[in-house]
């Protein structure tokens, strides 16, 4: 007979008084909501400082408007509004348009993760239960140093940023073509902080993108690593039901990320095969002048953009070598056990006892324990030829299904990569044969 009890479904029994909780009450699954005093607290506290958390309404009205702002609003009035000569800024439209189009492609991929799955979800905190404490530990390390990383990655090309900058209006003519409060150099100090707020904001919002998924990719090592260390601990052969089990999560989690992330890889890829053929069209057509004066900036743009994109492919890449290295393992781990099993029933199944070696043939003998050493050897032959074929399966599977980061059905490995270096050669080669004559 069931009954329900508050918030718990309770079962009971004829022979038995007492009422145990099927499911424990919901107090026990606190940890999986999201709530501001978890571990994420420091996550979204970053988040907000970099006005992309819109949890709320007024929050999210913030985040849009300060993003129509920093990212299309300033860059618009920096090229159109500021008076300058045209040699200063001719390269001026190239990375006002890459910055902001990476900055637009990174803002509306990640507010449609967040809203769609979720802050826990889509950084597949709720995965971490049944996982090993040295993966928990290791991922939470990694998440809280995100920011210190995407730090590591914008700061530098921010530092130059500001001195160009700095550099930049010191040096040249008249460039606000009005005054605050009578005074040009107020103007222009304005002018340069609302310049530098936009790219840092933009540059800042595209590598976060791409740090996120540098973070998911590396949930997936430390579970491939720890997935591999069953093959290195030699775990006996009925747990290959459990591997495969452990195997076939880490694919479906492979394939979440990749469905996830392969939108915004192709765009990034576009965008900065684009923007590097468009710099390069530009610097080396007839006549062209490029300086310090009026590529500096165009120089940081690029860097940025090319330093996003190498962490995407090489954290797909590197995800990718680490899964389909686990199928050289288990082969290995296959041909030991075979092999150390073979020895080891020749030396006890195939060593006939004396008892059952004799040169008489008389029909006095038929009371022999031969039939028994039969049955015994019999049977642990079984036993060798089953936990054979379970290897040799899991090691077919292996084989035949490689995990690893997708593109559109498209293993994003180490062969992947040399041919998409290979057509941007060939882009680039083409490029230069039109404009200085490279054949």
């Amino acid at each position: 007979m069931a009954g329900t009890g508050g918030d718990a479904i309770v079962v009971s029994s004829s022979c038995s008084s007492n009422a145990e909780p099927l499911l424990p009450r919901k107090a026990s699954y606190t940890r999986s909501l999201s709530r501001s005093d978890d571990e994420l607290r420091f996550f979204r506290s970053c988040l907000r400082w970099l006005c992309v958390d819109q949890s709320d309404f007024l929050s999210a009205v913030i985040s849009w408007s300060l993003f129509l702002l920093l990212g299309v609003f300033v860059p618009t009035a920096s090229h159109f509004v500021l008076n300058c000569s045209p040699g200063r800024r001719a390269y001026d439209v190239v990375v006002q348009l890459s910055l902001t189009s990476a900055s637009a492609l990174a803002y509306v991929c990640l507010t449609a993760f967040v809203r769609r799955y979720g802050l826990r979800r889509f950084l597949f905190l709720d995965k971490l239960v049944g996982e090993s404490e040295r993966v928990r530990a290791g991922y939470m390390g990694q998440l809280n140093r995100s920011f210190h990383l995407l730090s590591l990655f914008v700061m530098p090309c921010f530092a130059g940023e500001v001195a160009y900058k700095v550099w930049w209006y010191s040096s040249g003519s008249e460039r606000v073509p009005f005054a605050v409060k009578g005074n040009a150099v107020v103007a222009d100090a304005v002018a340069c902080l609302l310049e530098l707020a936009s790219w840092i904001y933009r540059m800042a919002l595209f590598m976060f993108v791409c740090v996120l998924f540098r973070l998911m990719c590396y949930l997936q090592i430390l579970r491939l690593q720890d997935f591999a260390s069953v093959f290195g601990d030699g775990q006996p052969e009925s747990d290959v039901a459990a591997v495969l089990g452990e195997h076939l999560s880490i694919r479906k989690q492979l394939r979440i990320i990749s469905h996830r992330y392969r939108s915004f890889i192709v765009s990034c890829l576009v965008l900065v095969t684009a923007s590097q053929l468009a710099t390069l069209l530009l610097t080396t057509r007839p006549r062209a002048v490029v300086n310090f004066n009026n590529s500096g900036e165009l120089a940081l743009c690029s860097i940025g953009l090319m330093m996003g994109l190498l962490i995407c492919l090489r954290s797909a890449a590197k995800i990718t070598h680490k899964a389909q290295a686990i199928t050289s393992q288990a082969a290995a781990w296959h041909a030991f056990a075979t092999i150390e099993s073979l020895e080891a029933e020749s030396e006890r199944g195939y060593r006939i006892p004396k008892d059952c070696i004799s040169d008489d043939d008389s029909d006095d003998d038929d009371d022999r324990d031969e039939p028994i050493w039969d049955a015994r050897k019999m049977a642990s032959s079984s036993v060798v030829t089953i936990s054979f074929q379970k290897r040799d399966a899991l090691v077919t599977y292996l084989e035949h299904n490689r995990a690893g980061i997708t593109v559109f059905g498209f293993v994003v490995d180490r062969t992947w990569l040399h041919a998409l270096f290979m057509i941007e050669f060939s882009l680039v080669m083409w490029m230069l044969g039109k404009t200085i004559g490279i054949s």
